[in-house]
């Protein structure tokens, strides 16, 4: 097997979907994911499955896969139905990584429309609230999520940055979230009723689940604008935002994107770690690849391992500031050791392997400057903490 093929796994006779794996053989891609493609390759109805190189295994099924049906699944979704990123420009005069970290604001406390209808944010909200969901509006969530001041640093397809209005230096917000809660209500319905079969009724499925990607996105947007007006910049529109975890009707069949973006002539931010770059790409990823990318580096270990191995390797301090000079705002220490570089994969690898096998080209990096995980109380002037806990405690 040559280092640029994609990994075909033989499945039984009696299973008719195919099963590709976008990454080389030095690639990290642990037998239990891909015992996952190959179970959800035996449901009925399915018709392929393609794995990106950042795959891993999830509850139930694998993440950083693309999962094409005749039968709609949405356990192959999960709960974090919306969940994505996307990249804003932002213009600030100067970039001090520890300044405009004690600037970020409170990204845990959600947005009253009561109590804070005086917040510019609002701004970047246009209509009906998705659902008329307002748990969590303006919130960032945990595990993975983020949202990061980065700078571009090396342009690698000028003609691509040049489209997108971006070169070496410029600044852009990195928003990673998802639907913070309906997503998971949407999930906890349908398993109540049917575990993990099919859902009886597509439509009305998706009806649901799409309020849930409309939500996502307009929480991404709602998330750069509290960061943009706290560091005293105007507010801008994505260059780049696409949803990667979610069901599209495509072909006749339903794709199931878990932890997979889009990537059929659309630009994707591949996210890396608090660490290290991201990618910016544009994707051109065709059918084999059931029309998907990876949306970034992909776990490598479980948060358990990665909390044990972290505490005897790494400090709090450490995981606070990173080797690129970045800072990691991050109050929870069990996270901040759950989400250490370490724990994952090398994005050089992960974006070797889509270059290889031809689904997108690089365009920029994105280097962190500051990463928002959660907020650090401690660095938190007192009185802006008073006034934190007195919004928390009016209706």
């Amino acid at each position: 097997m040559s280092t640029h093929s994609s990994r075909r796994e033989s499945l039984p006779p009696s299973a008719p979907a195919t099963v590709s794996v976008f990454a080389s053989p030095g690639s990290w891609i642990e037998s239990g994911a891909l015992d996952q493609c190959r179970q959800v390759a035996a449901l009925p109805g399915m018709v392929h499955v393609a794995g990106m190189p950042d795959l891993h295994p999830g509850k139930g099924a694998p993440i950083g896969a693309a999962m094409a049906s005749t039968v709609l699944y949405p356990f192959l979704v999960g709960s974090d139905i919306g969940c994505g990123i996307a990249v804003f420009p932002i213009a600030l005069r100067r970039a001090v990584p520890e300044r405009l970290a004690a600037r970020f604001p409170d990204l845990d406390r959600a947005l009253d429309p009561e109590r804070d209808a005086d917040d510019p944010a609002w701004a970047a909200v246009a209509g009906e609230i998705p659902a008329g969901h307002l748990d969590g509006l303006g919130t960032v969530g945990r595990g993975n999520h983020f949202v990061e001041l980065a700078r571009i640093g090396a342009v690698l397809a000028p003609e691509h940055a040049s489209r997108l209005g971006l070169e070496a230096g410029d600044l852009v917000l990195v928003v990673h979230s998802g639907s913070r809660g309906l997503g998971e209500r949407i999930l906890r319905a349908h398993t109540e009723a049917h575990g993990a079969g099919p859902a009886p009724d597509p439509a009305a499925y998706l009806a649901r689940h799409d309020a849930a990607v409309r939500w996502g996105s307009l929480n991404r947007r709602l998330l750069a604008a509290r960061v943009a007006h706290a560091l005293g910049a105007e507010p801008a529109a994505p260059i780049v935002d696409q949803c990667h975890n979610l069901v599209e009707v495509r072909d006749g069949c339903y794709l199931h994107r878990k932890g997979a973006a889009p990537g059929d002539g659309r630009d994707v931010l591949v996210a890396g770690t608090r660490g290290t770059a991201s990618y910016l790409v544009a994707a051109h990823a065709g059918p084999a690849a059931n029309h998907s990318v990876a949306h970034g580096a992909g776990r490598k270990m479980s948060r358990a391992d990665a909390l044990r191995r972290g505490r005897a390797k790494h400090t709090v301090e450490e995981l606070r500031r990173t080797a690129l000079g970045s800072v990691v705002v991050c109050g929870d220490r069990q996270l901040l050791f759950e989400e250490a570089p370490t724990a994952y994969k090398r994005i050089e690898q992960v974006i070797g392997d889509l270059v290889a096998h031809d689904l997108a080209t690089p365009v920029t990096t994105t280097v962190p400057l500051v990463t928002y995980k959660t907020p650090d109380l401690g660095a938190t002037p007192r009185a802006e903490r008073r006034d934190n806990r007195r919004g928390r405690g009016r209706p």
